[in-house]
């Protein structure tokens, strides 16, 4: 059984090639049916984000199975065949194994470390399971992955450095208030940054939301969808003082919190800390009023600098977990030979079985005045000489089944000896183009 997965992402192609091959949860389903429709196709998933859609498949047959595949695509979208030169990527066994293992682990996406993509690998497989699309393969190649994730996650920390400009701002009052459950929060801009900012918020314990903007109707758009409280923009000074965490991202031209307005703000806060961050450039806040008692002010430089250093410190865990994953690869891959190795095995004794008999039966049947003894001597004869001259390719292949190209060595002896295995297709010749094998890295 043969492993393979055809993609494009974002570094592969551009966003109007992306999103010409999506699938959405309403459509997936049926894209999955289609597709495990193919003869050639013994089990498949999709997984389709803002930022990839790959197809990770189980085939008998390599060549017919890649073949299904980009038939698939070409049916799924407007995207023509040659396109899979320009943007598309395929890898096969080895190469397979080891993409899907670092898109789980969150070293093949736009964000390094990221953690949403683990659960959306995860979400991937369910469907493909719900919809009987897998089979025995993919479901072991799919439960490793997510098992990991995990372990990348665990044991490197990848994802605890903080590398987006809202959830750093939101780690950063962490800090300063060790915990943020209860505390209360004044965001004053209502676009994407201040959405993204909010929902950070909310998740780390912020209780209560105020939200200012010059439209008085986005801030209460951006408010409802976090319960919050939508404030006239020129009315923010008097709501400040009951903020503990500020968040100022505008489109302003000029300072719209000064260090006057700050220190009237903070006389009423009995000396309670207040946390300032200003993501807007050009800057929202004075940078004067970082010298305000009890003020901890953050501009975007700040942000940024913090963020360099957390994306140091995943890329050193990132180095780290290749070697995870190139020892969770080795574990997968001596699986999955065996899948090759032991049937190969099993039809070459039976070969060797099959023919010794026929001769035995061919020779006793003209030496009719051999005695029993006689008759069972020549027939330990024949079964020794069958094992011996099997014994070193059993030996071998055992050896090789470990390696990266296992299975290689197990095609190459199906059709040497003209094997029928059940379950795997052998070609009299070599006819399908291993184009990623691991002496290639």
């Amino acid at each position: 059984m043969f492993i393979f997965v055809v993609g494009l992402n974002h570094k592969s192609a551009p966003i109007e090639v992306r999103e010409q091959l999506t699938f959405s949860e309403s459509t997936i389903g049926d894209a999955l049916l289609r597709l495990k429709s193919e003869k050639a196709i013994d089990g498949c998933a999709i997984l389709s984000t803002c930022n990839r859609t790959e197809i990770y498949c189980a085939t008998t047959d390599l060549e017919k199975g890649l073949t299904a595949v980009r038939r698939f695509v070409t049916q799924s979208g407007p995207l023509e065949i040659n396109n899979f030169a320009n943007y598309f990527y395929t890898h096969s066994i080895y190469d397979a194994i080891r993409h899907l293992f670092r898109v789980a682990a969150g070293l093949d996406s736009m964000v390094l470390g990221e953690t949403q993509i683990l659960g959306q690998v995860r979400k991937a497989y369910q469907i493909a399971c719900d919809y009987e699309a897998s089979n025995s393969v993919l479901n072991t190649w799919f439960q490793q992955a997510i098992t990991v994730g995990k372990r990348v996650r665990f044991e490197t920390g990848i994802d605890q450095n903080p590398v987006s400009i809202s959830y750093t701002a939101v780690e950063l009052a962490r800090q300063v208030f060790e915990s943020l459950d209860g505390k209360r929060s004044l965001i004053l801009g209502a676009g994407k940054m201040s959405e993204l900012t909010l929902k950070h918020l909310c998740a780390n314990g912020v209780s209560t939301v105020m939200v200012a903007n010059r439209s008085f109707e986005r801030a209460q758009t951006l408010a409802n969808q976090f319960g919050g409280l939508a404030i006239p923009f020129s009315e923010m000074d008097t709501y400040m003082a009951e903020a503990d965490i500020i968040i100022s991202c505008t489109a302003a031209s000029h300072y719209v919190i000064r260090k006057s307005m700050i220190e009237k703000v903070m006389a009423q806060r009995s000396e309670q800390p207040l946390f300032l961050i200003d993501i807007a450039v050009p800057r929202d806040v004075e940078p004067a009023v970082g010298t305000v008692k009890g003020v901890h002010l953050f501009d975007v430089d700040d942000l940024q600098n913090v963020i360099d250093q957390n994306l140091a410190e995943r890329r050193k865990a990132a180095s780290q977990a290749e070697l995870i994953i190139e020892q969770e690869i080795n574990k997968f891959l001596k699986w999955l030979n065996s899948l090759f190795v032991v049937p190969t095995i099993i039809a070459l004794k039976s070969k060797g079985e099959s023919i010794k008999n026929k001769e035995l039966e061919r020779v006793l049947a003209k030496l009719k005045n051999l005695s029993e003894k006689e008759q069972n001597a020549i027939g330990a004869l024949a079964s020794s000489l069958v094992n011996q001259i099997l014994h070193d390719p059993i030996t071998q292949i055992r050896h090789y089944a470990s390696s990266p190209e296992g299975h290689l060595y197990s095609e190459i002896l199906q059709n040497l000896f003209q094997l029928e295995v059940a379950g795997q297709k052998h070609k009299k010749k070599k006819n399908v183009e291993y184009s990623e094998t691991r002496s290639q890295k």
